[in-house]
């Protein structure tokens, strides 16, 4: 039995597994369109906080894989969900791009300004291009006063065709560093918080889901820990020799998402 045969729910990480840039990988569209013309559901995730989902959907659909919005998951989903179950009303510094303080402040929270930094109960800290003295001094004196830190991802860098950048991972460690605090929660992945999200679009069990990403640290530990088998591609940062290596292990490594439409699924009592 096939992987596309067994499983119900497909979710394919985007950068470093579908496309890279403005490019799709080789294989992706031939096996998006091969688990739809099965029948089977599909979503995207991204830890990428720079763009709405409506964005990343018409980026799929520019490049030859139609998608609506609701079909991609980012961890500004997760930031929403968690902030308004656990800080509900609470006043949020953004160090972020503008999308994150427009997205918290659509969502009914209120964004405060970098002035006044210690009236904040929340710092949020994002993927941040323009990052500077100023946005780490306002975090740093939010903390002071009492703040506590989410951050949306804990990659170190964002895959891009000319080498990678910098992403969420550096911003809140400068801020840890100087602040001695640590943050409360990292809401992207691996967090439980983007499968539960997943899984509530999807109405679909764990058992009945493949997520398919590029990255251990994130895409396979988000899964393994939340009981959901993994299909790990080598198409962006991870190795085969890299993958094999790992604990937690993949339940799949793929040479690339051409391979999705012949790997043969491995039945549960199998794996032991």
């Amino acid at each position: 039995m096939s992987l596309v045969d067994h499983y119900r729910g497909f979710v394919f990480d985007l950068d470093g597994t579908v496309y890279l840039g403005e490019h799709l990988l080789p294989g992706a569209q031939r096996a998006v369109q091969s688990v739809r013309d099965a029948g089977r559901s599909i979503l995207f995730m991204t830890n990428k906080p720079l763009e709405p989902s409506a964005a990343y959907a018409e980026k799929l659909t520019r490049l030859g894989l139609p998608t609506e919005p609701d079909h991609v998951v980012s961890s500004l989903d997760a930031l929403v969900g968690y902030l308004q179950a656990k800080h509900s009303g609470a006043r949020a510094l953004c160090v972020s791009e503008p999308l994150v303080a427009d997205t918290l402040a659509g969502a009914g929270m209120t964004v405060v300004d970098l002035a006044d930094a210690e009236t904040a109960e929340v710092v949020v800290v994002s993927f941040d291009r323009t990052f500077d003295y100023a946005k780490l001094h306002s975090a740093f004196r939010a903390v002071g006063s009492g703040a506590v830190i989410v951050a949306t991802n804990p990659d170190r860098y964002c895959p891009t065709p000319e080498g990678g950048l910098p992403d969420c991972a550096a911003m809140l460690a400068a801020i840890e560093a100087c602040t001695g605090a640590v943050a409360e929660a990292v809401v992207g992945k691996p967090s439980p918080l983007m499968v539960t999200t997943m899984l509530d679009r999807f109405g679909l069990p764990t058992e009945q889901v493949l997520i398919v990403g590029d990255r251990l640290e994130t895409d396979i530990r988000m899964a393994t820990e939340a009981g959901v088998d993994a299909a790990l591609v080598v198409s962006g940062v991870t190795t085969r020799e890299q993958a094999m290596a790992a604990n937690p292990a993949p339940t799949y490594v793929l040479d690339g998402l051409a391979d999705l439409m012949t790997a043969e699924f491995v039945p549960y009592e199998s794996r032991r």
